[in-house]
């Protein structure tokens, strides 16, 4: 007993632990802790181990608060969370009184843990993914421009370019050939950065203009794994999160770099839950 309460008082390394639980895949969950955590005027992501374990700090008044973050998948569409809470000053007090009294450390945890579930399961019922397994990309010959973003800065840099895809190629006289294309080149996912080509695809013609800001390509046929997103395209890098977990779960080499078909122009409003696209993770082919 003694050395349980050693451990307890001074190896543990929480002060409180909070156990929750959300029905969607791991990603959704970090992915939605990031932009939380960018939105609270006094916190910060301090460390990250992998993709689903983070060190969270966050001041109130003059106590600093500690979160340890674990995510852990359960099934599809279920994920649990653990968050290991301490007050780096007061810990041990903390450790004292917890489990005979509700302290105001574990109440301003509850409140802050409450806020973060309430904006998760909002999240959550704002977007829908559905995979549709094995299938091939058609392919397409495209003009594009190419944009370095984060993720969440995505749908911004589609909307800064969609004038130029979608106004000067008809004046110039081309004609479209099908709804626009985002074809990932580089994604880095320790950081939540990509390159992209944003593209609209277009019947190929003897002579094309040129166009300074655009470059013409041919995005060719490739099988992959193709889900149907619903919901604002600013978050539609969740597909690509849920085709990565299907592909491993199902032993599939994939490219890590997806393909998306946009279906609605966002600039005219509506319901974001009937906007439709299809994301493509291009699957490697076998030696």
């Amino acid at each position: 007993m003694v050395l349980g309460l050693l451990w307890y008082l001074f190896l543990y390394p929480a002060d409180y632990l909070v156990r929750m639980q959300a029905k969607t895949f791991p990603a959704t969950i970090a992915q939605t802790l990031k932009l939380w955590d960018s939105t609270l005027p006094n916190a910060n992501i301090t460390e990250k181990e992998g993709m689903l374990n983070f060190t969270q700090e966050l001041q109130f008044g003059d106590s600093v608060h500690q979160y340890q973050w674990e995510i852990i998948p359960v099934h599809d569409s279920l994920s649990k969370i653990h968050v290991y809470a301490k007050d780096r000053k007061n810990s041990l007090i903390n450790k004292l009184m917890v489990p005979f009294a509700e302290t105001g450390f574990e109440k301003r945890t509850e409140q802050t843990l409450t806020d973060f579930l309430s904006s998760l399961n909002e999240h959550i019922e704002s977007f829908r993914v559905k995979i549709i397994g094995e299938t091939e990309f058609p392919g397409k010959y495209c003009a594009c421009t190419q944009l370095s973003t984060t993720q969440f800065g995505k749908a911004d840099g589609m909307m800064k370019d969609y004038p130029l895809l979608s106004t000067v190629l008809v004046n110039k006289g081309l004609e479209l050939d099908g709804p626009p294309i985002i074809e990932l080149k580089k994604w880095d996912r320790e950081n939540d950065r990509i390159v992209y080509n944003f593209c609209f695809p277009i019947m190929q013609q003897a002579s094309l203009p040129f166009i300074k800001e655009i470059r013409y390509l041919e995005i060719p046929p490739r099988k992959a794994l193709m889900a149907e997103y619903n919901g604002n395209y600013i978050t539609s890098d969740r597909a690509w999160y849920a085709l990565l977990d299907y592909a491993e779960k199902n032993k599939l080499g994939v490219t890590g770099l997806p393909l998306e078909v946009f279906y609605n122009n966002p600039t005219l409003g509506g319901d974001a839950l009937r906007w439709k696209a299809e994301i493509y993770m291009p699957l490697i082919d076998a030696p």
